[in-house]
């Protein structure tokens, strides 16, 4: 694969490609890499994703896109667009519909990596934020290998430039690990998003105008302890004991990862899918880990604090809100996807009548 390293485009620059406008560290099953990538990522009856028509006008592309955040923070530049106030509205409306408030709280780290009993941690402030419903799927990460993201340098840092020829699929195109001819499978686009590295899901999330969460953040999600008299937390979304039927993990037996609205059972108090199995997600915050003589273990790679637990996940003690891992920021697993965040004061649309 030719890299076009020195023919990017900016961010700024609206890319051509897009679909039709809508309505106008990680553990596996066993030990660390000891599981191989699920059956239905590697049949040989491929039903590669059908290429969208394109639209040409950037805005409407935008909105395609999904690239809701984008318009929002940008609106005063679409105003004169002819159907700038109707799609800053349509895409404000959107991201209503695909994100939840996280209220403030606090969550609390061990420091050591034993995590002993009466061990030292660390207890952390959150403020609120704004999470997305779901993981990314195939079809929404569709829309970014659509748009050349891997080919605009803006949204990877400079020195993993080197790095991007070795972001392809299957088939040696930019994109996801496991797909053919940079196209996902037609029957897994409404499934979470996997192969794909640390950098590919922070290019994306940029891409879409938003960002990876913090992993106190994404503990604060799934424990729910936010602050209030009651002082409640949760070792899972929906409570404090697993259940299987309430999440995609190895003893739910689905062998493979389920579309990103299954188990709405599992969800937490404000409706936040899947924080608990199916894929574990990557986080913002990078793994640092300590002996428990306070020594920090130093990795052979940089890593990136990964969190809950996926299809293939064995030990249900990792699969819960307070579990800690990480991954190298270059791996691109088979059970490893990503969720986006926002800050608060960006969501300008809770403020409106």
């Amino acid at each position: 694969m030719a890299i076009k390293l020195f023919s990017r485009k900016k961010a700024g620059e609206e890319s051509a490609s897009a679909v039709t406008r809508r309505g106008a560290a990680v553990p596996s099953s066993r030990k660390r890499g000891a599981a191989p990538p699920p059956r239905s990522l590697c049949t040989d009856d491929f039903v590669p994703a059908a290429k969208s028509p394109i639209e040409q006008d950037p805005l409407k592309q935008l909105f395609q896109q999904h690239r809701f955040a984008v318009i929002v923070k940008n609106a005063e530049k679409w105003r004169s667009h002819p159907e700038g106030e109707a799609i800053i509205r349509d895409s404000k409306q959107a991201l209503e519909q695909v994100t939840s408030i996280v209220p403030a709280g606090s969550v609390s780290f061990p420091q050591t990596l034993t995590a002993q009993p009466g061990s030292s941690e660390d207890d952390i402030e959150v403020p609120p934020f704004l999470l997305n419903i779901h993981a990314v799927t195939n079809a929404e990460f569709q829309q970014f290998v659509d748009a050349d993201g891997y080919d605009d340098l803006d949204y990877w840092p400079e020195d993993i430039w080197p790095h991007l020829i070795e972001f392809k699929d299957l088939a040696g195109r930019p994109g996801p690990r496991y797909w053919r001819e940079g196209r996902h499978d037609a029957r897994l686009g409404d499934h979470p998003v996997v192969g794909i590295s640390w950098y590919e899901a922070s290019a994306y999330a940029k891409w879409v105008g938003r960002r990876l969460p913090s992993e106190a953040e994404w503990q604060m999600a799934a424990s729910w302890h936010i602050n209030s008299s009651a002082d409640l937390l949760r070792r899972f979304p929906w409570g404090d004991a697993m259940d299987n039927m309430r999440c995609n993990i190895w003893s739910s037996r689905h062998s493979s990862t389920v579309p990103v609205t299954d188990y709405p059972n599992g969800a937490a108090p404000n409706h936040v899918l899947q924080l608990i199995g199916n894929v574990w997600e990557w986080s913002s915050t990078a793994y640092d880990a300590f002996d428990d003589e306070g020594r920090q273990i130093i990795a052979e790679m940089p890593m990136q604090v990964v969190r809950g637990g996926a299809f293939d996940t064995y030990f249900e003690t990792q699969a819960t809100s307070q579990f800690r891992t990480g991954q190298i920021t270059l791996a691109r697993t088979h059970n490893l996807g990503l969720r986006c965040a926002m800050d608060l004061d960006q969501a300008t649309w809770l403020d409106e009548d």
